[in-house]
């Protein structure tokens, strides 16, 4: 399936060299140079992956990221000259899915752009209902087919990034998972330390959960050793 991108960067250099590495791995590619034209395309259905730039004049890209994540879980790779892991970590707590910082390699972005798009649609597509699919912890109901969670019947919107934790502790009831061990699950990478990512999404992921869940704690921490959920 031809996947549909959006970009969005003022400089109209980048946006094109970005253009140029997607439209060659046959990815539709729209571009927007600022962000209230970025949220005008996000309104319209269609877009699977957003590439937002930070730094950019009027309405910035964390902004664009905030308010992109009130209605819609599309993956979005967030770019910025801003190398700092407090930088990063705003960023990822914004809503954002993965973090490059720029100068990159183009050719690292596009591998980036799979990874993200491989996680997010490739559980998503049509396929014989199997009973893993469907996972129930008291009344949390999550649906690894149609990549949906709820609560008691109601909704809870997650990323792609952050259903996958989700799912991989669902998955194994009162295994306790690192960071380690989540990170190379769910980003299929090698983990490094000083990584922050999985703290960062694991932090999000708790907050919606206890949220939603009238306070309700499913995901608990084992000091020192990592994460699990009790069925």
């Amino acid at each position: 399936m031809n996947r549909h991108i959006l970009i969005v960067d003022d400089d109209p250099k980048i946006a094109q060299l970005i253009e140029i590495y997607l439209s060659n791995e046959g990815y539709t590619v729209s571009k927007a140079g600022d962000g209230l034209s970025a949220l005008e395309i996000m309104k319209e259905d269609g877009i699977d992956l957003v590439i937002l730039d930070i730094m950019m004049p009027g309405l910035d890209g964390l902004s664009v990221c905030m308010q992109i994540r009130e209605t819609k879980t599309t993956p979005i790779l967030m770019i910025s000259a801003k190398d700092g892991d407090m930088d990063k970590i705003t960023g990822l707590m914004t809503g954002a899915d993965d973090y490059m910082v720029k100068p990159f390699n183009p050719l690292e972005l596009i591998a980036r752009v799979k990874s993200l798009l491989r996680r997010t649609y490739f559980n998503a597509q049509p396929q014989q209902m199997q009973p893993d699919n469907l996972i129930r912890i008291q009344s949390l109901e999550i649906n690894k087919q149609t990549h949906t969670v709820s609560f008691e019947g109601r909704p809870i919107k997650l990323t792609p990034i952050e259903f996958g934790i989700l799912h991989l502790l669902a998955s194994h009831p009162g295994r306790v998972f690192n960071s380690e061990d989540i990170f190379e699950m769910i980003w299929k990478e090698k983990y490094y330390d000083s990584n922050n990512s999985v703290t960062v999404h694991m932090s999000r992921l708790r907050e919606k959960l206890v949220k939603e869940m009238d306070g309700e704690k499913i995901i608990h921490t084992v000091w020192g050793v990592g994460y699990k959920i009790e069925a």
